[in-house]
């Protein structure tokens, strides 16, 4: 998910990406620790989007 996609959800869109995000992470994580996990780059991928979403919630705190 780039940044540009972030900026254009709305504060309710942003929880639910949040929500998902850390469900994805704490899934992959299972899989990479029984070793089911074939793409272990997307572990990184999840960790940036958490961060992107979590950059965009505190921007729009400070702005507001």
């Amino acid at each position: 998910m780039k940044a540009a996609e972030i900026r254009e959800l709305s504060a309710e869109d942003l929880q639910a990406k949040l929500k998902d995000a850390r469900a994805e992470l704490f899934n992959l994580r299972f899989q990479m620790a029984t070793s089911q996990l074939d793409n272990t780059a997307r572990v990184k991928q999840v960790k940036k989007d958490i961060a992107r979403i979590l950059t965009e919630m505190r921007a729009r705190e400070l702005s507001a």
